[in-house]
C-alpha cells in the first residue's frame, strides 16, 4: 500500500479554483461558455470550476488516449468518447486535470480547433512543465508542480485515490 502525502490541501485547491473561475468569468462576461471536460480525471475539477463560474455554461465530455499498450505516449490520439454536440461557433474551454508531456493535449487542441469554435482555450488544475515534450498554450493554470506522481482531485493510481479532496504525492 502506498503512502500519500498532501501536496496541495483541499483549502488551497478550493481557493485557486475560485480565483480561476473569477478570471474566466470576467474574460467571457456576456458570453456563453462551453466546457469540454477531458475524462476521467478532469471531471472533478470541471464540476468545481463550473459551479463557481458566473457566465452561462454548457458542458460536454471527451475521452482520449495516447498510450496504447506502453507507458510512453505514442504521439497519436485515439478518441475513446467524442463530443455529443458540435462546438462550431462556440466559446470553448477545454478542462483538464493535469498536463505533463503535452503530446495528447496538443493533438486534441488541434483537433478541436479544426471544428471551428468561436474561441478555444485550455484550463488545467495542474501543470508539470518539466515533463513538457510538445509545447501547449495553457490559458489558465491552477498550480505548477514538480515532476511527482500525484493523486487525488480526479487523478488516480490504477483507478484509486481519485476521490481525495486534495492533491497528494504517492510515496512508496
Amino acid at each position: 500500500m502506498s503512502n500519500i502525502r498532501v501536496l496541495i490541501s483541499e483549502e488551497e485547491v478550493d481557493k485557486k479554483i475560485r480565483e480561476m473561475a473569477a478570471e474566466i468569468s470576467k474574460k467571457y462576461e456576456g458570453e456563453e461558455l462551453h466546457l469540454v471536460c477531458v475524462l476521467r480525471g478532469g471531471v472533478f475539477f470541471m464540476c468545481e470550476l463550473a459551479k463557481r463560474l458566473t457566465v452561462p455554461v454548457t458542458i460536454d465530455f471527451m475521452s482520449v488516449s495516447s498510450y496504447g499498450d506502453g507507458t510512453e505516449s505514442s504521439g497519436q490520439i485515439k478518441i475513446v468518447k467524442d463530443l455529443d454536440e458540435s462546438i462550431e461557433g462556440k466559446h470553448v474551454l477545454v478542462v483538464e486535470d493535469i498536463i505533463d508531456s503535452g503530446r495528447t493535449l496538443s493533438k486534441l487542441m488541434d483537433l478541436l480547433e479544426s471544428r471551428r469554435p468561436e474561441s478555444l482555450a485550455l484550463c488545467t488544475l495542474l501543470d508539470k512543465p518539466e515533463r513538457r515534450v510538445v509545447e501547449v498554450d495553457v490559458d489558465y493554470t491552477g498550480f505548477q508542480i514538480p515532476d511527482l506522481f500525484v493523486v487525488g482531485y480526479g487523478l488516480d493510481c490504477a483507478q484509486k485515490h481519485r476521490n481525495y479532496p486534495y492533491v497528494g504525492v504517492v510515496e512508496e
